[in-house]
């Protein structure tokens, strides 16, 4: 089936052009709009079927784009965006990225097929290149970004206070006996982790702890490379006393390898990580954590996106507090 991107590759124009074109908007010039229908012809260009039968049935949809639908935060976040959505009238269809950008593109353009009056998305951990969604607000479709975000002047977006939360973990960390403290972080590039170790580096700052950049981490978001990372600072005769981990998946790869190794929680190595309140506490010794309102984050973007939709064109930022529960694993003057 011929797409809307497969008529802009041929004709070298972006998708935002040959869809307004076939919908004969006045932004597009008479031969442009003539090029683009023939091609659609030739081609045998049909909007999609499926897509048809949702905009009858239930035309009042959300897109939804998360980088790893398995674990608790994205699945938090579209729990509240779809009770939210559902409160107004709306349904919610998500696809999940495997943090991947070829997967983001190949959601974004099938929600442009199935018609979605809107798009809530978070980036994957290697999209560098924001030309998919640059193209939405070319075409001026609704689009609230949430965790990590992008284009801050064309789209309004739902963050956490992470670099707030990292200081005062790490501030906790130092109050309660670490001295050596690595962050091991996600992407460099990624706004959610600039925020989260600026905040770790500023705590140690003003605690006039010398910062040792061969402790800052940042990669890949997997479990098995976090693991690799933990196990190599670990083997060193100077090794990190604590870590403060950027999300779930990095914070329980350190977790396991600290006992993996045969090390003490938290006599030898504390940990606090960026992750879900249950997982946290199912764990022994149970893990302290930087907690996200994840359900509250996915109602707040839906309710920006049903503002946008509603003609309500402002470009807002919301931050939604995240919560420092301190438990067992932080805390080395706590008697065991």
């Amino acid at each position: 089936m011929t797409t809307l991107k497969d008529l802009a590759a041929q004709l070298g124009v972006s998708i935002a052009t040959v869809s307004r074109a076939l919908r004969s908007s006045p932004e597009i010039g008479p031969e442009m709009q003539k090029r683009v229908k023939e091609l659609a012809r030739k081609l045998n260009y049909r909007p999609n079927p499926y897509a048809r039968s949702l905009r009858r049935d239930s035309p009042k949809i959300i897109g939804v784009v998360v980088p790893n639908i398995v674990t608790h935060f994205y699945s938090a976040v579209l729990d509240g965006i779809e009770r939210e959505a559902a409160a107004h009238g709306y349904s919610v269809i998500s696809a999940n990225s495997h943090e991947d950008t070829t997967d983001e593109i190949h959601a974004v353009e099938n929600f442009l097929s199935l018609h979605v009056d809107g798009i809530i998305a978070c980036l994957a951990q290697n999209t560098t290149d924001y030309t998919h969604f640059q193209q939405l607000a070319d075409m001026e479709l609704p689009l609230v970004f949430f965790g990590r975000t992008c284009l801050p002047d064309l789209f309004p977006s739902v963050t956490a206070n992470g670099d707030e939360a990292a200081y005062q973990a790490t501030q906790h960390l130092l109050q309660t006996g670490s001295r050596r403290i690595a962050f091991l972080g996600g992407p460099a590039h990624l706004d959610m982790v600039v925020r989260r170790k600026h905040g770790y580096l500023q705590a140690l700052r003003d605690a006039r702890i010398p910062i040792e950049r061969s402790l800052v981490v940042c990669g890949t978001i997997d479990f098995r490379v976090a693991s690799h990372a933990v196990r190599q600072l670990l083997e060193r005769n100077d090794r990190p006393d604590a870590i403060l981990a950027f999300n779930d998946i990095i914070a329980f790869a350190a977790y396991t390898t600290i006992l993996q190794m045969g090390l003490r929680i938290p006599e030898d190595v504390a940990i606090i990580g960026f992750t879900d309140d249950v997982h946290a506490e199912y764990v022994t010794p149970r893990l302290s954590a930087i907690v996200d309102q994840s359900t509250l984050m996915g109602r707040t973007a839906c309710r920006l996106l049903l503002r946008n939709i509603s003609g309500d064109l402002k470009v807002t930022h919301e931050i939604v507090p995240q919560k420092l529960m301190i438990r067992d694993t932080s805390d080395k003057n706590k008697p065991q």
